[in-house]
């Protein structure tokens, strides 16, 4: 089976690309390497000891993603590609309505003109908001708080649109927050930006690159204060794709479902954890709270386990301890 993995260099896409390649699949990748670096590459072929095809292109440029359509004849698309960053959101909407927006919509008229019928999209949790209840299952409402989150649940309701008028097959997975790296250290996260994520801050105060973590907010209605969140290991989030692409074995036609653990960790133990497993003290200050930001998101993730026999396996420690090698070896991301 010939999958297409737009973004596919990214932190996400490239752990997806090492599990589809350890399930045989025949994979090409597109990405604009704006938030990734082709590196990846030679690095995922390192752990997989397979090749995949690679094409720098643009989800956005129409003509250059008909040529890989035209080449590669993909049966399913995994759609990754997107930009991420609530604090950016806010800062650039446009920049998200343009990439998130505009570049699936591109994708899909091209999917469409090659009869490609099949796309597992890369959601995010962030389209529910600020919770009603917890845990969060796929029936909460969605009300996002951000321009991010705004363009993931456009792009989720024209995927179910395009799914259900042209009788084609889509799977959202709606992400809650992966961290850690692989267990090889050869590929994790990295960004050409200052990182807005927990887990990459941390990392950067751990090999002295910033002097302190700065945490957003300690007088949250949460057991210590701090923000509580559902991470999950990257790896598990990888795998959830694998097990999306037999989800179409199915007759549904489209369905949405929650990538989590069902367990919440708040920033305080994030960073007890941290310096547990790394032995190492990382200092914090405490600033006021972020524009966007929610006190606590923790999934149901019951859909996915029935539904896909998909359930995360791998522990926060797990996740941690992989994070820090990766590192260790990478103190600079792929920048070494």
């Amino acid at each position: 089976m010939r999958i297409l993995l737009t973004g596919g260099a990214g932190y996400i896409g490239s752990h997806t690309l090492v599990e589809l390649l350890a399930n045989k699949y025949k994979v090409c990748v597109v990405d604009n390497l704006s938030n990734s670096n082709i590196e990846f590459i030679s690095r995922v072929q390192n752990i997989t000891k397979k090749e995949f095809k690679f094409n720098l292109v643009d989800i956005c440029d129409h003509n250059a993603l008909s040529k890989v359509f035209e080449s590669f004849r993909p049966e399913i698309v995994i759609h990754f590609a997107g930009s991420k960053s609530v604090k950016e959101s806010f800062d650039n909407p446009l920049k998200y309505y343009k990439n998130n927006v505009f570049g699936s919509i591109n994708l899909l008229n091209v999917m469409d003109k090659y009869s490609c019928s099949k796309i597992i999209f890369s959601s995010s949790a962030t389209v529910y908001g600020n919770p009603e209840y917890l845990p969060i299952d796929e029936n909460h409402k969605v009300s996002p708080s951000n321009p991010y989150g705004h363009s993931k649940l456009m792009v989720e309701k024209i995927i179910k649109d395009w799914s259900t008028t042209y009788n084609n097959k889509s799977c959202i997975l709606r992400y809650f927050n992966p961290i850690g790296a692989h267990e090889s250290g050869l590929i994790g996260e990295h960004s050409h930006d200052h990182p807005n994520n927990l887990l990459p801050i941390i990392e950067n105060v751990f090999i002295g690159k910033e002097n302190n973590l700065k945490i957003y907010g300690n007088n949250y209605k949460t057991p210590d204060g701090s923000g509580i969140r559902d991470y999950i290991h990257v790896v598990d989030l990888a795998k959830s794709h694998v097990a999306g692409i037999k989800f179409f074995d199915g007759t549904k036609s489209s369905d949405v479902f929650n990538i989590g653990t069902g367990k919440g960790n708040s920033v305080f133990e994030i960073v007890s954890i941290y310096e547990k497993v790394a032995k190492k003290n990382i200092p914090y200050v405490v600033e006021g709270r972020r524009k966007g930001d929610i006190s606590e998101s923790v999934a149901d993730p019951s859909k996915a386990r029935t539904k896909l026999s998909w359930k995360a396996e791998l522990t926060i420690e797990d996740a941690i301890k992989h994070s820090v090698n990766w590192k260790l070896k990478n103190p600079n991301g792929y920048n070494n």
